[in-house]
Parts: C-alpha cells; sequence; structure tokens
C-alpha cells in the first residue's frame, strides 16, 4: 500500500504506484480538471510523475505560489513553437521563466521587429486552442545531438554536451515540436490560458559571450488570469509616466553623460531633496545614539584582503595603480564597514562602552556592469546611510529591535507602510566557519522573530560575512523595492582583530551589526521619485513653492510674498517672466511644484495671494500673513510635528 499525505493533513491509500493526474482524479473531478503539477520532496513535477513511495503531496492548481513559474515556462515554449511555425529557419536557444513573464532567445537572419508580435501573440494563442499534450521523453546523448541535428538545431546539439554525464537529458514534446528541457511542465498546451503579451525583443549572445553569435532575445509577459495580466500592463503604463529619469529631466533634479558613465550631476533642485534625504535621517541617527565617522576613500589592497573583500567582492572594486610603489594596488572603498573597524579598534573599549553604534554618509564606488545601470537606481558612484553596530551577543536582540523600530518609522515617514522582510542566509561563497554562521543566523533569527517581525526566507542571499534581514517597500503601484538591511556579522571583527574587555577582564570579540535604511541615497531619491510621481508631499519637495507675477508691475509685490515665505523656511522660487499667467503655470506643473502661488494687482491692493495646488483644479486666495501661515505649518518635516 501507498499513502499519500495532503496538504490538508488527510490521507489517500493506493495498492501501488500513481501518477500526479491519478491522484488529482481520485480526490475529485473538479481538482483533476484544475490539476497542473504535483509538488513533493520541495519539487514541483509533471503531473504525469508517478509517487512510489509514501509522500506528503500537493497539486498545483493556478492559485498555487508555484503555479506561475510553470505557466510562464511553458509560456516560452509555446513562443518557440509559434516563432518556427511562423518563421522557418529560426533556430531556438533557451527560455526561461523570469520574475514577470519569460523570454526565450532565437537565431535568426532577420530581425524581430514589434509589428512581428501580434503574429507571435496569434499564433500562440492557436496553440493553446489546439490543446497539445505535453510529454516528457528520456533519450540518450547520442540520440538527443542526431535529432537537434536533423532540424538544423546546432545551438541545441552543441548544449546537450555540456549537460554533465550523471543527468538524465530530457526532451519535452507539444504536437510536433520538442524542446531540451529538465521541465517541468503543464500536461498540455491548453492549461496555459491566455493571459500573456509578447512585449519586446533585445540583443543577446549565444551562452553570454560576445565572441559567439548574436541571438534575439524575445520578451513576454504571463499570468494566471487575464485580470493580473491587466493590472501588470496598468502597472507597466504608471511606471512609464512614473520613470524617474524622465521626471527628472522634467523637473530639473538632474541629468547623467557618457563622460561620467553611472554617476550623476545632481542641479540645484535635486541637490536640495537629497540634501533634504540626508538631514532627516541625520537627525533621526543622533535622536538614536549614533556617533557620525567619516572614512577614507582609498585603502591599500592588503586591507581589503585582510578584510575578505579582495577575495569575495574584487571584480566590483575600482583598483588604482601606486605611482610612488608598483607593487602596490590600491581600491576605491565598494563599502564602509572595515573602515569602521578600523576606528573600534582605536584604543581599549569595555563591555562597558557597548553599544557602540556608528554611522557614516559613506561615498562608495563599485564597478557595476555598464548593462546593469538604470538611471540612479543602479550606479556606479553613490553613497549609503551606512552604519554599524558593535555590541555583545546578549545586546543583538535588543539592537535589533530598536533598529527595526526606527527604520519602519522612517518609511511611514516617507510614505511607504506596506514594508515586508526577508530572512537571507549563508551564501555559497563566504567567510567563517560553518559554526560561526549557524550562530550568526540562529541570534538574527531570534531578535527578528523578538522584534514582532514575520519573515520569509530568501537562501543563500546573505552577505559573505554574516546573514541578513531584507526590507521591501511596496510603492503606490504595488512594485516592490529592496532598500534597508540589518546583516549579523561574527566574521569581520574576527578577520579585522576587533575586541572588547569583557565583565571577565578578558579580550572578547563584538558581534557587528551592518544596517541601512535608505540603501543608496541616489537610489532612494529615484524610488521616491516614482512612488510619489514626482508629486512629493510639501515638506520633502525641492522646490515647495512657486510665486509667478500676472503682470511685470506686479514684480515688487511678488518679491515681497517671496521674502516672507522664505523667512518662513520655504524654498521658494520667484517667476517674473515677461510670460502670460496660463504658460508659467503649465510649466511649474511639469516641474511638479506643489504651490504656485499668482499675484497680479488686486491681490497687490488687497495684500492676498492666489494658491494653485499641484493637480487640483482652481485656486483658493487667501490673505498673505495666512498663506504663510499655512504652507509653512504643512511644510514642517515630520520630526518637527513630533515635537
Amino acid at each position: 500500500m501507498l499513502t499519500i499525505t495532503l496538504p490538508d493533513g488527510a490521507k489517500r491509500a493506493f495498492p501501488g504506484p500513481v501518477s500526479g493526474a491519478e491522484l488529482a482524479a481520485a480526490i475529485g473531478p473538479g481538482l483533476a480538471k484544475a490539476a497542473l503539477a504535483i509538488k513533493f520532496d520541495g519539487k514541483v513535477r509533471d503531473l504525469a510523475t508517478v509517487i512510489t513511495k509514501d509522500a506528503q503531496v500537493e497539486i498545483v492548481t493556478r492559485t498555487h505560489p508555484d503555479a506561475l513559474d510553470l505557466i510562464r515556462h511553458d509560456a516560452a515554449h509555446v513562443m518557440a513553437e509559434a516563432v518556427q511555425e511562423l518563421y522557418p529557419g529560426t533556430q531556438i536557444t533557451f527560455g526561461p521563466a523570469t520574475e514577470t513573464g519569460f523570454y526565450y532567445d532565437f537565431h535568426r537572419a532577420e530581425p524581430f521587429t514589434p509589428e512581428d508580435f501580434q503574429a507571435i501573440e496569434q499564433r500562440m494563442k492557436e496553440i493553446v486552442d489546439r490543446d497539445e499534450a505535453i510529454t516528457r521523453e528520456v533519450v540518450s546523448r547520442d540520440e538527443a545531438v542526431k535529432r537537434f541535428k536533423a532540424l538544423g538545431e546546432s545551438f541545441k546539439a552543441e548544449w546537450v554536451n555540456e549537460i554533465p554525464a550523471d543527468e538524465e537529458i530530457s526532451l519535452y514534446h507539444q504536437g510536433k515540436w520538442f524542446d531540451l528541457c529538465t521541465g517541468p511542465h503543464l500536461p498540455s498546451t491548453g492549461k496555459l490560458g491566455k493571459a500573456f503579451k509578447v512585449m519586446k525583443v533585445a540583443g543577446a549572445y549565444w551562452r553570454g559571450d560576445a565572441r559567439n553569435p548574436q541571438l534575439q532575445r524575445v520578451y513576454g509577459t504571463a499570468w494566471a488570469d487575464e485580470k493580473q495580466l491587466k493590472d501588470y500592463l496598468h502597472q507597466l503604463e504608471e511606471a512609464e509616466k512614473r520613470d524617474h529619469r524622465r521626471l527628472g529631466r522634467e523637473m530639473d533634479l538632474f541629468h547623467q553623460q557618457e563622460e561620467a558613465v553611472g554617476s550623476i550631476f545632481w542641479h540645484p533642485r535635486g541637490w536640495r531633496l537629497y540634501r533634504s534625504l540626508e538631514s532627516y535621517i541625520r537627525r533621526r541617527l543622533e535622536q538614536n545614539g549614533y556617533q557620525e565617522v567619516k572614512t577614507p576613500q582609498i585603502l591599500d589592497r592588503s586591507f581589503w584582503e585582510k578584510s575578505g573583500h579582495w577575495e569575495k567582492f574584487r571584480e566590483a572594486m575600482f583598483v588604482i595603480e601606486d605611482d610612488e610603489d608598483k607593487t602596490k594596488q590600491l581600491a576605491l572603498k565598494p563599502m564602509n564597514c572595515p573602515g569602521h573597524v578600523q576606528i573600534f579598534r582605536q584604543g581599549l573599549k569595555s563591555y562597558r562602552d557597548l553599544p557602540i553604534r556608528m554611522a557614516e554618509f559613506g561615498a562608495c564606488h563599485r564597478n557595476e556592469p555598464s548593462g546593469a545601470l538604470h538611471g540612479i537606481m543602479r550606479v556606479r558612484a553613490f553613497t549609503q546611510d551606512d552604519a554599524h553596530i558593535f555590541c555583545t551577543e546578549d545586546q543583538i536582540v535588543d539592537e535589533t529591535r530598536a533598529f527595526c523600530d526606527f527604520l519602519l518609522s522612517v518609511y511611514k515617514d516617507f510614505g511607504f507602510e506596506d514594508v515586508r522582510v526577508k530572512f537571507s542566509d549563508r551564501p555559497e561563497k563566504r567567510a567563517g566557519s560553518d559554526a560561526i554562521w549557524d550562530k550568526a543566523e540562529e541570534a538574527l533569527k531570534t531578535a527578528t522573530t523578538a522584534a514582532g517581525l514575520q519573515f520569509t526566507l530568501n537562501p543563500g542571499e546573505g552577505a559573505f560575512y554574516g546573514p541578513k534581514l531584507e526590507f521591501v517597500l511596496r510603492d503606490t503601484i504595488g512594485r516592490d523595492w529592496q532598500c534597508g538591511t540589518l546583516q549579523c556579522d561574527f566574521v569581520l571583527p574576527e578577520r579585522l582583530d576587533a575586541s572588547y574587555i569583557g565583565e571577565d577582564g578578558q579580550k572578547h570579540r563584538p558581534v557587528m551589526l551592518h544596517r541601512a535604511i535608505f540603501g543608496s541615497l541616489e537610489r532612494f531619491v529615484g524610488i521616491l521619485i516614482e512612488h510619489h510621481a514626482g508629486k512629493f508631499p510639501l515638506w520633502l519637495a525641492p522646490t515647495q513653492a512657486v510665486v509667478c507675477s500676472i503682470v511685470s508691475d506686479c514684480n515688487p509685490y511678488a518679491e515681497k510674498v517671496v521674502a516672507a515665505l522664505r523667512r518662513a523656511g520655504l524654498v521658494t522660487e520667484f517667476d517674473g517672466r515677461n510670460e502670460k499667467i496660463n504658460y508659467k503655470v503649465r510649466e511649474h506643473s511639469l516641474a511638479k511644484i506643489p504651490a504656485i502661488i499668482a499675484v497680479g494687482k488686486r491681490d497687490e491692493e488687497a495684500g492676498t495671494v492666489a494658491i494653485r495646488r499641484l493637480g487640483e483644479e482652481g485656486q483658493k486666495t487667501l490673505p498673505l500673513d495666512e498663506a504663510v501661515r499655512v504652507l509653512a505649518e504643512e511644510a514642517r518635516s515630520p520630526l518637527d510635528r513630533a515635537v
């Protein structure tokens, strides 16, 4: 007898081996119809997979957390079949699922164009309507090569020989078309549904090497149902409207250029926004007992070798030769943590001195690949709101709890209340023994639970020196942004010989908690621009008000209004150009200035101003003193309102 345990604890007994499809049918006809795959031993498998031993099994339907990857992988195969039917002679290579869809790399003499997308989508829908059975076949290496060569598929034939000798070689068939794949897949193309869309085409290289043939990568998106697809496409439309690069130009915040790839030229308005963030978080750091420091930009290679960064992080570091000593190499710092350990090591530290919370607005440089750069979100030169807490093991829980409260309150001030936490454990490439990692992971998990936070596991994504918490913000259009981190490190204090004198009079290693809230200030500015669509709350806006004269005769009164607003602390600009007021209003609205104040002769005579709020129809006329008071109150920082 074979016993299958279902997620609700119910058990099903079978006289012998049973397939996933048979199991679903035994539970009920509705489930048999909805079933896409099964999951057991932690892996999703084809519905045709035969279960030969007692097991806990889940039936994967469209609502299952693992269903989307399955659907997207199948969408890639269906697209490949559609492309080869429409454009004979096209060779296939690889087609994985992605975070929001799928892509497939093709080798074809003629370029794909956006005009081809509709034809590909239509043929994909026809393949879905055919409801072609999807079946798995295990073949020998020679047989696989023979079949692909017979079809003229040179890339697939080459890849077969790269598969490790101890792995099965499996082909997945759908109708007459087949592909080399490990699976799993849906039972038929009809199960895919039609909630997909072909999106764009880009260049790629076979096996990621520019020396190899160039391929065409066709991207698509696929979802469990039409509503999810519609919501995603709407999100993309909104994201395009909110693109920080476009808004950065319209709002005159910053620019980038080829002569400084991965760096930012901040304009006056953008730099005011940047400094507002810096001033805000600096005040919060002081309130929470942090001491600000500054460490060198360039350090000798030997320093980075000792910390472990040279071995684990060398490819991302900018390295400089020492002109005086050619045998020496220097590196621009990619991070601040080893420098903070050097400050900690100066002078004798006692357990009574701990915790020490050390903060730095550290300018860092990382040699990011040019293809990974994205506006101010991903750059090579950036500043971190970095800090490190040196504490005892007994202080980890209290310090973690305090930091999490601090971080969540900061995010709330900036309009982010949906914050998720991921726990990233040991990566494959790491420093320190397994025993040290066991201790660090257990300490951080215990502290996170004590802080009242739920988390999901993010396997293998910890820093090379310790596990970490990743704090993910969800913005107004539903996108997730990973910003803050907290890392528990027992390794660097050991490698860099940091110690304190304990209550027992002996030397002990401190625990080092690496933490950031914004992460990169540049990236956080970009996230804020997109989150608010450039329409910042008044306290955060880089320009809070602009005063526009309706006629040039009113310029002296307009300048008086500007002076009054500035005395009240508002960042105010003056527009006295000889242009029509509607033109001025349109221009300043495009620049997302939250308060546009128009003054004319009547206002001058009455001592009033007319305030037009960004995004609102009409205007409101107020006495000058009242207008200044209302705007000044609204422009107060959340920190000042809390006082």
